[in-house]
C-alpha cells in the first residue's frame, strides 16, 4: 500500500518506514522562498508573522506499518509549524520505542556525542566485541533501571550517567573490588559512611540499591558543583576529588588545559571516562555498531515495603510468593539471613507481589517474623561462641535476653533468634557467597589449604609463604588486598600441588572424595568419622530421603591433616 505525506514541514525530509532518524532538507531548490515573510524579516517587524507554508510533498511509504500509522495520526493532532526537526524526531522515537528503557536513556543524553578519539575507540570496540556481556547487563540492570532513571531525572542530571553501574560493576549489586569497593556503585568504606551509608555485621548500605544509588548521584552532583564539569565529575568518582584538584594544579602552572583529556591521572581513570563515552554512543546508535540491545522495560520493577521490624528472608520471600534469591537481589544490603535489628526496615518487592506481602505481613505479629530457639548454656560458653553457633551477634543476645556486660553462667536459658530453614538455604548471605568462592579451584593443578590468622599475620606476608599472589589470596576470602586480618580468621588458600608438603603446619588440607555408604551408616556417623557436620554433608549433597541408603554415593570435603 502506498500513501503520501502532505502535511510534514517543508524543512523535513521524512522517510518514516525503516528510518528511526529524521533529516532536514540540504536541497534549498525545493523551498520557494515567501515574499511576506522575507520583507517581514527584513523589516524587523517586532510583531510575530506566520504564513502557512505550501504542502509538499516529501516521501512515498512503500511499506507502511503500525509504528508509521501511529506517528501519522499523532504528527496530524500537532500544528506543523509549532514542531522543529529534534522535536519531531524525539515523537516519533517515543512512539516507536514505547516501552524500552534504552529509549528512555538516550532521549536524556547530554554528552558530546560527536567526540572522538582513540581513548573511546578502544572501549567501544571492546563493547562491540562482547554482545553478550551487554546482555548479561540488561537482564540484571532490568531489576534497577527505572529507580536509577527517576533519581537522574530528578536531579535534572545527564542520563548518561545510568550507564555508569555498568562500567562499575555490569550491574552486580554484590561486585567487590580489590579496591575494598562494594556494591554496583562501587562505594569504598569510608565514602559509604560519608555518604549516609551504615555497614555493620548484618547490614551494608553500600549493596542498597536505594541509599547507594541516592549517594551515587549525590556524590556525582556534588562533584560537578566543585568542577562545572561532567566529565572532570566522573573523573573524581573514580580517583577521588583530590587527584583531579591536583592534576588540574598541575596543568595550570604549565599554562596547560585544564579539561579531562589533557589531564595526567591515574592509567584507570583515563580509561573510566571513554568507557562511559563509548556506551553512550553505543546506546545512541547501537545500529550503527552492528548491536542489538536487549529490550528493558520501562514499567518500575519493585515497590518499596515497609516492614517495621527485622524479619527473616525466607519468611518474606513465603509471604511475597518469590523465591529468596529475588528477595536478595532486591535487597542486597542485607549480609544475613534476616534483615537488620536496627534497620532499615524496609524491603523490596517485586511490584506485582508487593500486595500479596502487606496483606500477609500484616497478618503476622512482629514476634513471629523471626524462629527463636531456647538455648542451654554449657560450661565453657562464652556470648561470642554461642553468638557464632547460631549465626547472629553477640549485641542481639544480649538484647533479647537483657544481658549486661558479657558474665552468662552455665545451666541458664537463652532465647535467640535463628534462621528459619537451614543456613546454607540463604545462597546470598555473605558467608554463603563467601563459601561458594571458597570452593571452585582455580585450577585442577591447586590443592585448597584452610589457614587459620595467627597474630602479627599480614596478606602479604601469607601470599609469600604460600607463593601465591596478594590479590588472589584476597579474592579466595572475599577480601581487598589492604584489608587487616584478625587472629583465629579462617582463610582459604588456593596452593600449587607440588608445594603442599612443604606448606606451614598451620593448615589444614582438603581434597574431593567419594563415599559409598555403608549398611548401619547415618550422617551423624560419617559427619564423625571424616571431622565434619551434618550440615556440610547435606549442604554438598542433595539428600532428599529421611535415611541413608547402603550403597548410596555422597560427595566429602576432608581434611587429609585431620582424617586418619
Amino acid at each position: 500500500m502506498k500513501r503520501i505525506i502532505k502535511l510534514l514541514p517543508i524543512s523535513l525530509v521524512v522517510s518514516l518506514s525503516g528510518c528511526n532518524v529524521l533529516q532536514t532538507s540540504t536541497d534549498t531548490s525545493l523551498i520557494e522562498p515567501d515574499s511576506e515573510l522575507a520583507s517581514a524579516t527584513d523589516a524587523q517587524s517586532s510583531e510575530e508573522v506566520y504564513v502557512e507554508p505550501e504542502p509538499l510533498e516529501i516521501a512515498k511509504i512503500e511499506t507502511w506499518t503500525q509504528e508509521d500509522e501511529a506517528f501519522y495520526q499523532a504528527y496530524e493532532a500537532y500544528e506543523p509549524y509549532k514542531l522543529d526537526s529534534k522535536q519531531l524526531e524525539q515523537m516519533y522515537l517515543d512512539l516507536k520505542y514505547p516501552d524500552d528503557m534504552w529509549h528512555e536513556i538516550r532521549s536524556g543524553f547530554e554528552f558530546d556525542n560527536s567526540l572522538d578519539n582513540s581513548r573511546i575507540q578502544a572501549q567501544l570496540n571492546w563493547y562491540k566485541r562482547h554482545p553478550k556481556y551487554l546482555d548479561r547487563v540488561s537482564d540484571r540492570a532490568s531489576r534497577y533501571m527505572h529507580f536509577v532513571m527517576e533519581e537522574i531525572k530528578a536531579r535534572g542530571m545527564p542520563t548518561e550517567f545510568a550507564l555508569l553501574p555498568i562500567v562499575e560493576s555490569a550491574f552486580d549489586p554484590f561486585a567487590y573490588s580489590h579496591g575494598r569497593a562494594s556494591g554496583m556503585w562501587q562505594f569504598i568504606p569510608s565514602t559509604g559512611r560519608l555518604y549516609g551509608m551504615k555497614q555493620d555485621w548484618w547490614y551494608d548500605g553500600r549493596r542498597d540499591i536505594l541509599a547507594s544509588t541516592k549517594g551515587a548521584l549525590n556524590f556525582l552532583s556534588d562533584q560537578y558543583k566543585r568542577f562545572n564539569d561532567w566529565d572532570l565529575a566522573l573523573a573524581a568518582y573514580n580517583s577521588g576529588p583530590g587527584n583531579v584538584s591536583k592534576a588540574i594544579r598541575y596543568n595550570k602552572k604549565r599554562g596547560r588545559p585544564t579539561d579531562f583529556w589533557a589531564l595526567k591521572l591515574p592509567k584507570e581513570t583515563q580509561a573510566y571516562v571513554p568507557k562511559m563515552y563509548a556506551l553512550a554512543k553505543l546506546v545512541k546508535d547501537p545500529e550503527v555498531f552492528g548491536i542489538q540491545l536487549k529490550e528493558m522495560s520501562k514499567d518500575p520493577y519493585f515497590e518499596v515495603v515497609d516492614v517495621g521490624s527485622q524479619i527473616d528472608l525466607a519468611q518474606a520471600a513465603r509471604l511475597a510468593n518469590i523465591e529468596l534469591n529475588e528477595l536478595y537481589l532486591l535487597n542486597p544490603g542485607f549480609n544475613q539471613w534476616a534483615t537488620s535489628p536496627d534497620g532499615p526496615h524496609h524491603l523490596l518487592i517485586p511490584i506485582e507481589n508487593a500486595q500479596q506481602f502487606r496483606e500477609e505481613l500484616a497478618a503476622i505479629p512482629e514476634n513471629e517474623r523471626l524462629t527463636w530457639e531456647r538455648y542451654k548454656i554449657a560450661s565453657g560458653d562464652s556470648l561470642i561462641t554461642i553468638a557464632k553457633k547460631f549465626h547472629t551477634t553477640v549485641d542481639v543476645i544480649r538484647d533479647v535476653n537483657n544481658i549486661r556486660g558479657s558474665t552468662i553462667r552455665a545451666g541458664k536459658t537463652l532465647l535467640i533468634p535463628v534462621a528459619s530453614k537451614g543456613i546454607h538455604n540463604y545462597e546470598l548471605s555473605a558467608a554463603n557467597r563467601l563459601a561458594k568462592r571458597q570452593n571452585i579451584k582455580p585450577s585442577t593443578q591447586r590443592e585448597k589449604i584452610t589457614y587459620y590468622v595467627k597474630s602479627g599475620d599480614t596478606l602479604w606476608d601469607l601470599a609469600r609463604k604460600y607463593n601465591v599472589s596478594v590479590r588472589a589470596l584476597a579474592k579466595w576470602n572475599g577480601m581487598a588486598p589492604r584489608d587487616t586480618l584478625k587472629k583465629g580468621q579462617k582463610l582459604v588458600i588456593w596452593q600449587r600441588a607440588d608445594q603442599v608438603a612443604t606448606a606451614p603446619e598451620n593448615r589444614s588440607i582438603i581434597r574431593k572424595i567419594g563415599y559409598k555408604v555403608r549398611s548401619g551408616d547415618s550422617l551423624y556417623k560419617i559427619a564423625n568419622k571424616f571431622n565434619t557436620s551434618v550440615a556440610q554433608i547435606k549442604k554438598w549433597n542433595v539428600i532428599e530421603q529421611k535415611y541413608l541408603q547402603p550403597g548410596q554415593h555422597l560427595t566429602l570435603y576432608v581434611d587429609v591433616t585431620r582424617h586418619n
